[in-house]
Formats: C-alpha cells, structure tokens, sequence
C-alpha cells in the first residue's frame, strides 16, 4: 500500500490549500480567521478581537493593541486558568491537551495548550509535505510505503485535573487518523512506554520484524537507536536490516553536525528532509530536494511576525524590549536573523516562540533556524550565532576528517578580558590544539564581529574534547532524555554550573 501513488481529489486540493498566491495575503487571511475564531474568548473580549476586525488595518491595530508574550508572561496572564480548567481563555473551548515543552534550557516544564484546531493544521502541513516528495528525482516509490519508525514521546501521557500533558510527538502519535496505523512504528504499545531506556529495548527487540522506509526524530536519538539495532544483531549497517529505508525526517537541531558520524552506519545514501515542527505548532517544512531552507507555512493556522535580531530589539540576555519593531512577510530581507512572533489556532497571541531564523529564499519564503534568542554568545560585540556554531564545527569536522556528533560552548571572564570555553563530543582520535586553531579561524570567516573581538577582548578559546556519551548522559541527569529534547548549544547560568559539576 502506497501513501503517495494516488490522484489528489479536489476535495483534498482545495482543503489543503494548494494554490499557492501572494505570502502577504495569505498572512492577512490566516490573521483574520484566528481573529474570528477568537473574538468571544476572555482574551479577545480583552484586547478587542471585534474592533480590530471591523479597522481599515487589521494588522497595525492587531499589533497596537495586543502586546508581545513570551512563555512566562502569557501563562502568568493567561494561560494558567487553561490549565485550571476554565474555558474560552485564549481559544473557544476548553483545552484538553497540553505540550510539555522545557526547550533546552530551562529547568521547569511549559505548558503549551494543544487545540483541535492546531492538530488539524498541523497534518495538513504533514500531508502537504508527503505530497512534496513528488517532485524529488528519483524517488524510490517502494520505500514510501512501508513503516514510518517515529521515535518520540510517549503516548502514555501524564493526566492532570482535566487535561493530559506530554511530548507533542507523544500527543501527535496518540491522536494519529485511523489510516496511518499501519504504517506507524513502534506500534501503540511501545509508543506508551514511559521509560525511554526500556522503549529503545523494545524497538530493538522488534526491529527485525518491521520493513522501514521513514526514520523521524532528533537527529541523537535516532542515531543512538540505529547504533543499538546494529550492536545487537551484529550487522555492518542497518541496510541489513531494513533495506528498504530511504528517508529520514529531522528537527529540533541542524543535522550537519551530526551527519558524518550518522552515515557510516547506513548501507547507501537516504533523502534527507528536514522539519520545522514546535509544540506551537508545524513552522515550516522542506519541500523541494538538494535545497538547504525550509518553507515557511504562511496559509494555515500561523500568523507570523519577524523582530531583527538585534541590539535594538533584543538585551544582551536576549530578552525582547517592550516595543520591539516587527516585520511582516513581505518585509522580511534575505540574510538577516530574525526572532519569531507567532500568533496561533491553540491561542498563542504574539508569542515569542524563542527561535531566530534567516530567509534564504525570499521568492519561495524558505527559511533556516539560525539558533535561540538566549542561546548566542555576545561577551564582547561578537554576535556568535547557533549557526555560525554549527557550520564551524562542520567545516572543522571535514577538515579533520572525524565525526564531532555533539558540542555546547560558554563565555566566561578572564581579568578584564573573555574567552569561550567549548566541549566537543568525539570519539575518535584527534589533535586538540589543531581543532583549536581551526575552529577560531572557521568562526573568524563565517563572523566578522568574532574576528574583531579576537584581536581585542575575546583574548583567547579553550576546547576540551569529551566522550559522545557524556552529552546525553547529562541530559539524562536533568530528567531531559529522548523524545524531542537536544543538548543546548550554548552554556548559561545554572545549566552551566550544573554541567561543570557533572563533567568532574
């Protein structure tokens, strides 16, 4: 059974919202269908949901009368009477589902509400992008259907007084339509697993016994799962195994780094396709082959808005300012990072979701993820982004020729000066002081701000080389093992404390 080898109806066409039109537009739609949607909510009766619909500008009197949020000041004002039950705060209904969310640094669980209608844009946005590998040259048609091995979440989610809570890859995989069952792997009753040791047992237990042609999840985690199927079966590749596998699905993290230690297990190349997708809701997707962005879903269920990623903008702990300036689509330029506010069908009103990205196709309205707005090293003016990170260590991986699977990086000062501290993960033999010296001059190229600084108070580098194990080992320490969760990039505060603690 095939999923892709059918004719589109015109039912499924138009309900997915295929023709594409001006990315303008389409945001001005989606605004004024969440408006609409939202009008008679506690939320909407506050801010005026009515007023702003009936305005010549729905736009610039949505922005001037609804203040930005992030997490902590949208759950003390709001989204806390969600959880407590009530109904109609920032989305009709009452919500029954929450996204457990820590993002990479943060001690405390977020609660980020999950709607009906959140769920249905974001498998829309899944269909669409199945339907995407159509276009790919090449495609080997007999991979795509066959099991989808989706190592996520658990299905057995924590239930609270009147809700349940948990990984959104859990609550997806739980509330998955009735057709895909076939094609999903593990199966309900090991996706129900909590214990994320005891379902990777359980997955390698079975792994013979599925024909896999999809690999979706964390980069990590699915590379960990690969090695242990390999391990137990005594195999050269997991080819062996699983011929037929073709793809694998992405998110969380850029992939680069991960990609040469991830290939020397495989028997033959796969199709790499990466996913943009939040416990907030499905961003972007990659739809098209040999192209590196992600387009950006601008007719849906997500109403967009893009702050510049600046000292304007942003404090130096990256906090936003009160009255940031934001960009609309169409304003956007291509090259520049930019912080997301995202405005959604489960009731997120100008919520800085904590990501910045950089459009790389305005025409087609394809972005990458270029990091977090709190994870970025700034000591001195070097501006160093997460994806300055990720390339560096990709170019100094290649240069080396070793596989340098994860790394994390911290500021601290020396005298009256600074320096960054980095841990790289590697497991094979490798000069330190060499991958030294290549990674400050791969940053020195990739990031004039850095090369500046490097002549001025950014004194100096350290790099110590760590075990691959240890990474996860101390995520599994903070209680942030499997599922969606990915180890931070940059170093701060009590993370940081706690990491120097473990690593002795």
């Amino acid at each position: 059974m095939a999923l892709l080898d059918i004719r589109l109806p015109k039912s499924i066409a138009k309900a997915l919202r295929l023709p594409e039109n001006s990315p303008k537009r389409q945001q001005l739609r989606v605004l004024k269908k969440l408006l609409k949607k939202a009008k008679n909510t506690h939320f909407g009766q506050h801010y005026g949901f009515e007023d702003i619909l009936q305005s010549k500008n729905q736009v610039k009197k949505f922005q001037s009368t609804v203040k930005p949020y992030d997490y902590n000041t949208l759950y003390a004002e709001w989204w806390h009477k969600t959880l407590q039950g009530e109904t109609d705060v920032c989305w009709p209904g009452k919500i029954n589902y929450f996204a457990l969310s820590s993002g990479t640094s943060e001690a405390a669980s977020k609660y980020i509400p999950v709607t009906r209608d959140l769920m249905k844009g974001n498998r829309i946005c899944m269909i669409k992008q199945l339907l995407s590998l159509r276009s790919y040259d090449n495609l080997p048609w007999k991979s795509v259907g066959k099991g989808y091995l989706m190592l996520g979440g658990s299905t057995d989610l924590q239930k609270g007084p009147g809700y349940f809570a948990g990984d959104l890859s859990g609550i997806t995989a739980k509330k998955a339509p009735f057709w895909f069952s076939p094609f999903y792997k593990p199966g309900k009753a090991i996706a129900r697993t909590s214990d994320w040791n005891k379902k990777l047992e359980a997955i390698v237990e079975e792994a013979p016994n599925w024909d896999i042609g999809f690999l979706v999840g964390i980069p990590a985690w699915i590379q960990m799962c690969i090695e242990m199927i390999i391990k137990r079966y005594n195999l050269n590749n997991i080819h062996e195994i699983w011929p037929n596998l073709a793809f694998f699905c992405h998110g969380g993290v850029a992939f680069e780094p991960y990609k040469k230690g991830f290939e020397k297990f495989l028997g033959k190349p796969l199709i790499y396709i990466e996913t943009y997708l939040a416990s907030e809701g499905f961003i972007a997707y990659h739809d098209r082959q040999f192209h590196d962005g992600m387009k950006i879903v601008l007719n849906e269920h997500i109403f967009f808005e893009f702050v510049p990623f600046d000292d304007e903008n942003f404090d130096s702990n990256g906090n936003l300012v009160l009255q940031p300036k934001t960009l609309l689509i169409d304003e956007v330029e291509e090259g520049k990072d930019y912080a997301l506010l995202m405005s959604t069908s489960a009731g997120a009103w100008r919520y800085l979701i904590g990501d910045t990205i950089k459009f790389v196709n305005l025409e087609r309205s394809e972005i990458i993820i270029t990091g977090r707005t709190k994870h970025f090293l700034s000591l001195a003016g070097e501006h160093l982004s997460v994806d300055n990170m990720n390339r560096a260590i990709q170019e100094v991986g290649e240069k080396l020729n070793v596989s340098i699977a994860e790394f994390t990086v911290t500021g601290i000062p020396v005298d009256k000066f600074f320096t960054h501290h980095w841990y790289i993960g590697c497991n094979q033999e490798v000069d330190k002081e060499k991958l030294k010296e290549l990674l400050d001059q791969s940053l020195k190229d990739l990031n004039d701000d850095y090369a500046t600084e490097r002549i001025g108070v950014l004194k100096d580098i350290i790099v110590d080389i760590l075990p691959e194990n240890i990474f996860m080992e101390f995520l599994e320490s903070k209680g942030k093992v499997g599922g969606q969760h990915k180890f931070p990039r940059v170093l701060k505060g009590k993370m940081y404390e706690d990491w120097k603690e473990f690593i002795k």
